[in-house]
Parts: C-alpha cells; sequence; structure tokens
C-alpha cells in the first residue's frame, strides 16, 4: 500500500496578500460568531501568515541595514548579500 502524494504546496503569499488576508481573519475572528473549529482553523492560518510576514519583514530589514551600512571611515559598505530568490545583488 502506497501513500498518495499530496496536493503540491503552494508558493508563500507575498507580505501584502498575507497582511490583507491577516487583517479578513481578525475581522471574522473578532464578530465572534464562528464554530469553535472553523475560529481554531482561521486562528492557525493566521499564526501561520504571521510567521511568513515577520520572516519577510526581517528579511527586508537585513537588506536596508546592509544597504545603509558605513565602514568607520563613514564609507558605504559594498558586500553582496542573498536575496529571498538566490540572487546576489
Amino acid at each position: 500500500m502506497t501513500a498518495q502524494p499530496g496536493p503540491p504546496e503552494a508558493p508563500p503569499p507575498t507580505f501584502e496578500d498575507a497582511v490583507k488576508r491577516l487583517s479578513e481573519i481578525v475581522q471574522k475572528l473578532e464578530k465572534g460568531d464562528l464554530p469553535l473549529e472553523d475560529s481554531l482553523r482561521l486562528f492557525e492560518e493566521g499564526v501561520k501568515l504571521s510567521r511568513v510576514s515577520q520572516q519577510k519583514l526581517d528579511s527586508a530589514e537585513k537588506r536596508v541595514e546592509q544597504l545603509l551600512a558605513v565602514d568607520e571611515q563613514g564609507r558605504p559598505r559594498t558586500t553582496p548579500f542573498a536575496t529571498d530568490s538566490g540572487d546576489e545583488a
């Protein structure tokens, strides 16, 4: 008996899409009219989206810090950094 492969994993949402979906989830949960199981499912989705969003913010913050970094003489640092796509700038 072989296990059936699950559906292919969807790519993570963009930061903007994640924040928009989080807003929708918060509105639904704040109404308080959902059954417990639906509330838990939405809460779990919200936690995952929150983590994805935080990772994207952390990555963006590191990139900005690298772009604004200066050495001891006040000269801009020009070290390459990795992006999420694997490309180097």
